[in-house]
């Protein structure tokens, strides 16, 4: 089971060390995470994802909402999120092949960053698991670097 837990916390140094210390501390695993201020200076969102059996989600949900710098936390479901990470990632071609990855950023909504004469660093920001799918695709050409965000979420509703 997958747990999207979007938290809201005070903005100061240590709570970031305090959030994935309780994760290693409890053996949960931290599949993603990705930190930033939000529109108030004192207060960062965190987004973080993780995964396990339905009591383990449970267990971290209650353990986040102990931590005296949390102010806010939302589990969120799967179908009612929307969910984005970003990746660079650097892909060798050759003259034959060349014309066919340029097609496949195209057709995928992937930006070219950098050329040189071996390599195209790529960009994509999509749900994580077309990420996972660009880089699958990816691989034929020969893949020499891969650079992912975490994953950010927010509720439709």
């Amino acid at each position: 089971m997958k747990g999207i837990f979007s938290v809201l916390v005070e903005n100061k140094d240590g709570v970031l060390s305090g959030i994935s210390g309780l994760f290693a501390r409890r053996g949960y695993n931290i599949d993603s995470l990705a930190v930033g201020e939000t529109d108030k200076h004192d207060v960062s969102s965190m987004t973080i994802v993780s995964t396990g059996d339905e009591r383990t989600i449970d267990q971290i949900e209650k353990q986040l909402n102990k931590k005296p710098d949390v102010i806010k936390v939302r589990r969120l479901e799967e179908s009612k999120a929307v969910e984005l990470e970003m990746m660079m990632i650097k892909v060798s071609y050759s003259a034959t092949n060349r014309a066919s990855l340029i097609e496949l950023c195209s057709v995928m909504g992937a930006k070219i960053m950098h050329v040189t004469m071996k390599y195209m660093i790529i960009e994509l920001a999509k749900e994580p698991e077309t990420l996972d799918e660009f880089v699958m695709l990816c691989k034929p050409y020969g893949i020499l670097e891969v650079q992912r965000t975490g994953t950010i979420a927010m509720s439709k509703k």
